[in-house]
């Protein structure tokens, strides 16, 4: 199994670095793991609608650009599907089981994701209502793939 999570922004603090590094190599066990960083763009002081469009929209190209032919695309997405733990290891589970070798999460920008990356994701997951940092989402979608395959593979994992 491979995973590629393809993400908007460098990690700039230590105790997000120190924890997605743990549960990446958690994860090796498993899955091969990726991040795939893509550079945020910057804007300006109160940006209005239009910035912000044209901030996601580039970012949403460095995105894509990152997507090869055939990937099995899941963007993060505050308004999509939920799922809790249990729920969540089938989905990765029915994706490997119809030939799914690989997983490409897509995280996105402070503002989201264009319109062109939502409509390349094959699904779409919300990983809570809970709006999070989305430097904070690596590690809590780390921390639940890992958990899924503890769950696939009936291990002990704390709760």
């Amino acid at each position: 199994m491979k995973i590629k999570i393809i993400a908007v922004g460098k990690i700039k603090e230590n105790y997000l670095k120190e924890g997605i590094n743990e549960y990446l190599l958690r994860l090796s066990s498993y899955a091969k793991t990726e991040i795939v960083e893509v550079a945020d763009s910057k804007v300006k002081d109160n940006p209005n609608e239009s910035d912000i469009l044209k901030v996601i929209n580039e970012e949403g190209e460095r995105i894509l650009s990152k997507i090869k032919n055939g990937e099995y695309v899941i963007n993060l997405d505050l308004n999509k599907k939920e799922f809790d733990s249990i729920e969540f290891s089938k989905f990765i589970e029915a994706k490997m089981v119809e030939g799914g070798s690989s997983l490409t999460f897509v995280i996105g920008g402070s503002y989201g994701l264009s319109q062109n990356v939502k409509d390349r994701a094959n699904y779409s997951i919300s990983l809570s209502k809970m709006t999070f940092l989305h430097q904070m989402t690596r590690l809590i979608l780390l921390e639940q793939i890992y958990r899924s395959f503890k769950i696939l593979n009936n291990e002990t994992y704390h709760k």
